[in-house]
């Protein structure tokens, strides 16, 4: 069996990948292996579960919850909330476990399960590795040590996990944001309900788009994935600026008042100079991904803030941002970490911290994003190769050591595959972007015919 556990949970095409039996397998394996390592002991144990509206949540979520309660975990299922607020509970409520029922960004037919330790934190690699090794074990036929009678668990709706979450929000703001008019793009997703309550709370005035979840439509067309209609909303709403989520709301992405992007590198920036104005960027150093614009480096060495760069994948921020102490780190996509106040990526929390640098200095955002210059960034996703052997093909590497003797000193390569989708990532920066462009098509071309 190939690895189950992506970057970011399990994912796959719902009913076809992700089934119901796969779901509710790798829930009781993960009650089975949390409580052989401890964390269940000297009391009953806990899970906080939620979702995202996905029509295939539903199902999904039914197969998570008996799941646990058959491995004699008590269930408080918070329904339709974002990743972000599921971490927030787990930890807040002292559960044991959390599960978060969603595939992010992807398109709807996909879903995913994403599990949490005690403290709203991501499971280890080696908890992940063992949940699969006790998963197959006892699909292929090893019994289950089942509860009866009392020791089963409980399943109880927590209602009160929608005003405990957007209060904690409101709770961590810096200032308020009142005279701000702010555009939220909700794609459809798990913030639709959350983010406007929280912006509004704090003092904005709120224009939402893609706030209409039915299940089908999530992602389609707008969120942080698709953002022209946010950019368009906020011109014609004459709105200080723009948020958009992605669908289960750990990711932010803005606009400026004129409709321009604001990606996470310079999201990032922005709040990285408030922290430090404030004493809070803890030894004054921000951490991202190598996928990190080249314009972000120079913006923050420029600034005195320390860069520390890690691999793709918000867990590899936090790990770092863990083992040194760091205060604030995130991703190019939009995936932003205020460890103070969040344990994973927070996008209704880093949008209400964005809007809230706004208000506080009296400046635009398109001003206070200036503090950096985005060199040209190309990203080609090449699908439908085996992107195993990304690095390892000779041809390949070939194809990069000339990409790079070309950019020289002015650009960059950087081929990877993706954690959560079948496809291989091809990323080049360089001074001008036409020769981005053309590298970075030469670069995937290489890729579809030496890993197709």
């Amino acid at each position: 069996m190939g690895r189950l556990f992506g970057t970011d949970g399990v994912r796959g095409i719902a009913n076809a990948d992700l089934t119901a039996e796969l779901a509710l397998g790798l829930s009781v394996a993960a009650a089975h292996v949390l409580g052989e390592v401890g964390t269940f002991e000297g009391h009953r144990p806990t899970a906080v579960v939620g979702r995202d509206p996905r029509a295939s949540g539903e199902f999904l979520e039914a197969a998570v919850v008996a799941g646990l309660a058959s491995a004699g975990v008590d269930v408080l299922r918070v329904g339709v909330l974002p990743t972000p607020a599921v971490a927030y509970l787990t930890g807040a409520l002292g559960a044991d476990i959390g599960v978060m029922l969603s595939a992010s960004h992807n398109a709807m037919p996909d879903n995913g399960v994403k599990f949490f330790a005690r403290g709203g934190h991501k499971l280890a690699d080696e908890l992940e590795d063992r949940i699969e090794t006790v998963y197959e074990q006892h699909r292929t036929g090893a019994p289950w040590a089942r509860p009866t009678g009392a020791g089963v668990g409980r399943i109880n709706d927590y209602a009160e996990g929608f005003d405990r979450y957007v209060a904690h929000l409101i709770g961590v703001l810096p200032n308020r944001l009142d005279g701000l008019k702010v555009v939220l793009d909700e794609a459809h997703g798990a913030a639709a309900r959350v983010s406007p309550e929280a912006f509004a709370r704090a003092g904005a005035e709120v224009v939402t788009i893609g706030a209409a979840p039915d299940g089908l439509n999530i992602n389609d067309g707008c969120g942080s994935t698709h953002l022209e209609l946010l950019r368009a909303a906020v011109v014609e709403h004459g709105a200080d600026l723009g948020i958009a989520h992605d669908g289960d709301a750990d990711r932010c992405l803005a606009v400026d008042a004129a409709g321009e992007e604001i990606d996470g590198d310079q999201i990032l920036a922005v709040l990285a100079l408030a922290m430090r104005d404030a004493g809070q960027l803890r030894k004054a150093t921000v951490v991202g991904t190598v996928m990190s614009n080249l314009g972000f480096k120079i913006a923050m060495e420029r600034e005195g803030i320390e860069l520390v760069q890690t691999a793709v994948g918000d867990r590899y921020v936090l790990e770092s941002m863990k083992a040194e102490g760091y205060a604030l780190g995130g991703e190019q996509s939009g995936h932003v970490i205020v460890l103070d106040h969040a344990t994973t990526g927070d996008g209704t929390l880093t949008g209400m911290m964005l809007a809230a640098r706004v208000a506080a200095t009296g400046r635009t955002l398109a001003d206070l994003a200036g503090v950096m210059e985005r060199l040209p960034q190309v990203l080609i996703n090449v699908p439908d190769v085996d992107k195993s052997r990304v690095d390892t093909s000779p041809e390949l590497a070939a194809a990069v050591a000339e990409a790079e003797q070309e950019l020289g000193a002015t650009g960059r390569v950087l081929l990877r595959q993706s954690g959560t989708e079948p496809l291989v990532r091809v990323m080049v920066e360089a001074a001008d972007i036409d020769q981005a462009r053309a590298v970075a098509g030469r670069l995937a071309d290489v890729v579809k015919s030496a890993l197709g």
